[in-house]
């Protein structure tokens, strides 16, 4: 590992024991590398093994193969030498619902031996200056997500790692811990961002990691990952659509209607549409490229690669549950 990676792995492996003592793979030689300062996605359908492949990182669960590094340290032999630098949500931390945002994290500041002076500089980094004497059970949502944020900032960590963090918010939520991370990312930090809410991570990250069933499918900058993918989506405007779609379904593009426009996937280029339809004498009036987004990219790669029949002890253990429930704010 190099020193601009925040995270490196090298074929990590995970699984879990049924009741029934067959085993489920829920990360299966995954190779991951995050690299130092920005915001990292980490992609992939429910029961892919993100949640499982963060508990390894952070020492909540141990890995039955591969390596870990955090910043160059291998984990977790290491993780006492490196865990001050990173700060995790894993799951739904626990306020004392009737303190105030600022009293809990005074709390949690003496706790972990956090310069108080910290506490109102971390509110303010998350937007919560003016909400800081409220109770915390008269935040949204979307605020006690930001608070859980602000009680990893208070050691001041280079890597923050928040699993779902936006599950369950309304869009001004999802828009608020979008900008945090932004913020927190400009600042120079380290944020890996596990989500399933694609277009949320297209506009707040700089890289990402795509993943099915425990392994990497593709990582790389968003931008090359758009520009790489096959995906070739146009919308087409004819004056006998009907008959368009059967043209164009009989050459085996996929086409749909969208009222009255036709949206066709897989032809080599726009031309190549206006060519196969007037040759039908069927005479385009409309043609527009739809631009590739991280979804079409993440639904390409991740085709029939959902957790199918292997149980991921991931996002959820054997039976839906949620494995080794431990964590919340680290």
């Amino acid at each position: 590992m190099t020193a601009d990676l925040a995270i490196s792995t090298r074929g990590l492996r995970k699984t879990y024991r049924r009741f029934n003592l067959t085993r489920s793979v829920a990360v299966e030689g995954l190779d991951l590398d995050v690299p130092v300062g920005g915001v990292h996605g980490f992609l992939g359908p429910n029961g892919s093994g993100k949640t499982t492949t963060i508990r390894m990182l952070l020492g909540l669960i141990r890995a039955d193969e591969g390596t870990m590094r955090l910043f160059d340290q291998e984990v977790p032999r290491a993780l006492p030498q490196v865990v001050g630098r990173v700060g995790a949500i894993v799951e739904q931390p626990k306020f004392f619902p009737n303190f105030s945002g600022r009293r809990n994290l005074m709390l949690l500041a003496g706790a972990i031996h956090a310069d108080p002076s910290l506490v109102d500089v971390v509110l303010s980094d998350v937007g919560l200056a003016d909400r800081a004497k409220d109770r915390f059970r008269s935040y949204s949502l979307g605020m006690k997500q930001r608070l859980a944020i602000a009680a990893t900032l208070l050691k001041d960590p280079d890597l923050l790692i928040f699993d779902e963090p936006t599950n369950g918010l309304d869009p001004a939520g999802i828009r608020e811990i979008r900008g945090t991370m932004r913020g927190l990312a400009d600042r120079g930090k380290t944020v890996l961002v596990s989500s399933h809410i694609l277009g949320e991570v297209e506009q707040v990250a700089d890289t990402v990691s795509i993943i099915a069933r425990g392994r990497l499918l593709a990582s790389g900058r968003v931008q090359d990952l758009i520009g790489a993918s096959a995906v070739t989506t146009v919308r087409v405007g004819v004056h006998d659509p009907d008959a368009a779609a059967q043209v164009i379904a009989a050459r085996g593009w996929g086409v749909r209607r969208d009222e009255r426009m036709l949206v066709v996937d897989g032809a080599p280029a726009p031309a190549a549409i206006t060519e196969l339809l007037a040759g039908h004498r069927l005479f385009v009036d409309e043609l527009v490229p739809v631009r590739a987004d991280l979804e079409s990219v993440f639904l390409e790669l991740t085709a029939g690669q959902g957790p199918g029949s292997r149980a991921d002890g991931g996002e959820h253990g054997p039976h839906g549950r949620r494995a080794q429930p431990e964590g919340g704010a680290r």
